[in-house]
């Protein structure tokens, strides 16, 4: 005898996929451009937001990953099919906002239970003004994206009119080609309280907090300027070195930014590129950016460091990567990535510059390239000690 018929009650098989999007509120719409239609029910703010879809398979770190910068005009299709499990808190933003417009989940924990919590998940987003949709089929979206890349996408929530939605994602014009980190930067010099170490600048193009706590964690003295400050204006305020900070857009579009580098190098400033930053310096230095079919979004990517052979886990987040096609003979490839074979590092042969395509300070995510924070002390440490 069944347990169920011991206790009285009536055995059922769990409800399908299709079945619970049949009795859930379908207020919640993601419309591909070429029509592809995934219902849901809308979870965050009511409207719509249109941009370019992409997954993160990170198990962990929802919060982070939604207040990345990296993440502008994009919106994050979660492979993790619960999300919103641990709640929000204020430790764990990595900006003053989500940057992300759209969030896509299987299903929308509605009970956080962790000791960090200071509230829902879906009460952040209503409030920050993402529009999320909970029950939809992640697993198939996740299937044609790696299929089709990234695609161009209208999320809405609250009142729904498909027509619009896929004249709205059609109409999208792409990443490529905007300078979107020049919206994700900081406006004003920042200066943040640490040990009396070296003093280091950040060019911020949209950069994580957690690269300046662990920058400051090595006991440096930080400087966060706007994404548009000149060489001279760095060398102004006498940095031992300067960090290129992650953010999003199109690296190619950064002219500014390329032209700072360019000068920054010729100065021979120690310089440690971080994503958008690692692809900025490529350019600098010669070489050429691509638009990845797929990008690289999660917490559980293997990287090969090639002059030891060794191979770590990265947390990554782009969408754009530095072309082996005519890399110039300045440049020295360090690390790669064994998911698809792209540069995940370079190095400068004649400068005291070097670059991660990825996130070394985690968050979400291992922690196996923190080495890459001492390696940047050591460099600012040797290119001082030339100097005296």
């Amino acid at each position: 005898m069944h347990i169920s018929d011991k206790m009285g009650y009536e055995e059922r098989e769990p409800l399908s996929l299709q079945a619970r999007s049949e009795v859930m509120k379908r207020d919640g719409l993601l419309m591909l451009s070429d029509g592809t239609t995934f219902w849901g029910e809308s979870v965050g703010t009511t409207g719509f937001f249109v941009g370019e879809v992409v997954f993160n398979t990170s198990m962990t770190g929802y919060q982070e990953i939604l207040s990345d910068p990296s993440y502008a005009q994009q919106i994050i299709a979660f492979t993790y099919p619960h999300i919103g499990n641990v709640g929000v808190n204020e430790e764990d933003e990595e900006s003053d906002r989500m940057w992300s417009g759209g969030a896509v989940m299987r299903e929308l924990s509605t009970m956080p239970s962790n000791w960090r919590s200071k509230g829902d998940l879906q009460s952040a987003l209503k409030s920050q003004g993402v529009v999320a949709i909970s029950g939809c089929d992640t697993r198939r979206l996740t299937h044609i994206l790696r299929e089709a890349g990234s695609v161009h996408a209208c999320i809405m929530g609250g009142k729904i009119d498909a027509d619009f939605a896929l004249a709205q994602a059609q109409s999208f014009l792409g990443i490529e080609g905007q300078n979107l980190a020049q919206e994700a930067s900081t406006a004003h010099h920042l200066t943040c309280d640490s040990l009396k170490g070296p003093h280091v600048v950040v060019l911020d193009f949209g950069v994580k907090r957690s690269i300046l706590q662990k920058l400051s964690d090595c006991g440096c003295q930080l400087t966060v300027v706007p994404a548009t400050t000149s060489c001279s204006d760095i060398l102004k305020l006498n940095p031992k070195g300067v960090v290129l900070s992650n953010g999003p857009g199109d690296p190619a579009a950064c002219g500014i930014a390329i032209e700072t580098i360019r000068a920054l190098l010729a100065a021979n400033t120690p310089l440690f590129g971080i994503c958008l930053g690692h692809q900025l310096l490529g350019i600098a230095s010669g070489a050429k950016t691509l638009k990845m079919a797929l990008g690289h979004h999660g917490a559980n990517h293997p990287i090969e460091e090639l002059s030891t052979g060794r191979v770590f886990i990265s947390s990554q987040n782009h969408g754009f990567a530095v072309a082996d096609h005519g890399l110039p003979s300045n440049l020295c490839v360090t690390h790669r990535s064994l998911f698809d074979g792209s540069i995940a590092g370079l190095a400068r042969r004649d400068k005291p510059a070097f670059s991660f395509q990825g996130h070394p300070e985690a968050s979400p995510g291992p922690q196996e390239f923190h080495q890459l924070f001492e390696q940047f002390i050591n460099l600012m440490e040797e290119c001082d000690a030339k100097t005296i």
